[in-house]
């Protein structure tokens, strides 16, 4: 077998194989020789059919056994040779398939297509500079956080001395006739709309006008008899430049009581005996919550200043799988917010080509993180992996096993074991970074969140 290897970049390899029309042949005669003692052959006893019979009668199973049988071997012989990292299934094609039809005449030339892991020179990678500034905590940052849980501690509480206001909300059971469509055709076979215990805000953002006109200053059991023309954008699209008739009956009519901010409301949510410790809590956290953003800061920059100094090729099926990753997660993280990603008005393909640009540096940040750790020793104990597994466990309410598993999938403890081997490179870049501290600001702060910090 004779190899030739081609670099067509940092990141693919190309190897032409030729392998000899005496290891063909040895190997065509065996494989029919096989099919010999197996094949039936009208006119022959079996096992006792010529040659040349067999191999006529069996042309395209014979052949196909000797390519499964040379080709795999030469190729990873090939790979091994030239001492290459694959990292993805090699690319195999033939150079002349007429060779295929005469299997021992002539050699058979394979060209394959390896994509390998690059080769990266670590340059300087301690002593990168970077600045920390951290978000001042104002009484205004401890009002809103505090109103905030006044406003999801708000109970609702039924109206009983009066119609329905603004803010109201009325409960409903509905009963709506679809009167012309979009163009303004007249509709006659369309199904009854039924629903019940329909909630209706009056006045409220996403509510049509005719709702909180009609459905203001009405008590329980009223009924209301109202047409409602949806705009040709409206988000259900059945409904959507339709006009609807509509008859309705009124089952509640509810307010929304919001608690005082008071020592007794403190109390009532477990932790606190007054108002004051509250807001000292509240303080506490934020704080807490903004120094840990900038230390994530700190962190982004360095890894980003780390990527700038390091540019080399990536492995495009790398980049390929973490675009996935991170388009699925936006995907996933939508769908949990109860936005249907089909409905939304969105470039995606655009939207997935930005996401390449940034799995691109997660990449090569990746790949720079294996080097430092392997150039300054980290490893990762038994017990650190199984700390991490009951951290992942407890955070996502799940059991061990469950964890276990899934990450079976996912390269099991080896990709966890790759995960905090990175994590020490990264916190061993901190420790050896050059950081300022800096007074915050929000031109700052908007920067790092325009870089993806």
């Amino acid at each position: 077998m004779k190899t030739e290897l081609t670099d067509v970049s940092p990141t693919r390899k190309e190897i032409k194989i030729e392998i000899e029309p005496a290891q063909v042949r040895d190997t065509y005669d065996r494989i029919s020789d096989e099919f010999i003692k197996k094949a039936k052959v009208p006119g022959f006893r079996d096992g006792h059919a010529p040659r040349s019979v067999v191999r006529t009668r069996y042309k395209n199973e014979i052949r196909t056994e000797v390519l499964r049988e040379l080709v795999p071997e030469a190729v990873n012989n090939a790979i091994v040779e030239h001492s290459l990292d694959a990292i993805s299934e090699p690319d195999v094609h033939f150079e002349n398939e007429e060779t295929l039809e005469r299997l021992g005449e002539e050699s058979i030339t394979v060209k394959v297509a390896v994509e390998v892991v690059p080769e990266i020179k670590l340059g300087e990678y301690k002593g990168l500079e970077a600045t920390r500034s951290t978000r001042p905590v104002t009484d205004a940052d401890v009002d809103n956080t505090i109103a905030n849980w006044r406003e999801a501690s708000a109970a609702m509480v039924p109206v009983e001395d009066r119609a329905s206001e603004l803010g109201d909300t009325v409960t409903i059971n509905a009963r709506g006739n679809e009167i012309s469509g979009p163009g303004g055709e007249e509709i006659t076979d369309a199904e009854e709309i039924k629903v019940d215990d329909i909630e209706v805000v009056l006045g409220g953002p996403n509510v049509q006008k005719e709702f909180t006109e009609n459905l203001t200053g009405v008590k329980p059991d009223d009924k209301k008899k109202f047409t409602v023309e949806y705009p040709a954008d409206f988000s259900t699209p059945q409904l959507a430049g339709k006009k609807v008739e509509y008859e309705m009956e009124v089952t509640a009519v509810r307010r929304r009581e919001v608690p005082e901010v008071d020592d007794e409301w403190a109390k009532s949510l477990g932790e606190f005996d007054s108002v004051e410790a509250l807001k000292s809590r509240v303080r506490e956290d934020l704080e807490g919550r903004a120094k840990l953003e900038s230390e994530d800061r700190v962190r982004a920059e360095i890894i980003r200043k780390l990527v700038g100094a390091h540019q080399f090729e990536v492995p495009q099926s790398w980049i390929e799988r973490q675009t996935n990753q991170r388009f699925e997660s936006i995907l996933r993280d939508m769908m949990q917010r109860g936005i249907d990603p089909r409905q939304q008005q969105v470039d995606w393909e655009g939207a997935r080509e930005e996401l390449k640009a940034q799995a691109q540096e997660d990449v090569r940040a990746t790949l720079l993180m294996d080097h430092i750790a392997e150039a300054e020793n980290l490893t990762v104990s038994n017990e650190e992996i199984e700390a991490e597994i009951e951290l992942m466990a407890q955070m996502s309410r799940q059991p061990k096993e469950q964890i276990r598993a899934a990450l079976t999938k996912q390269g099991g403890e080896r990709s966890i074991a790759q995960r905090l081997r990175n994590r020490k490179a990264l916190e061993l870049l901190v420790e050896n970074a050059k950081i300022t501290d800096a007074e915050w600001s929000e031109a700052s702060g908007a920067s790092a969140a325009a870089t993806g910090e």
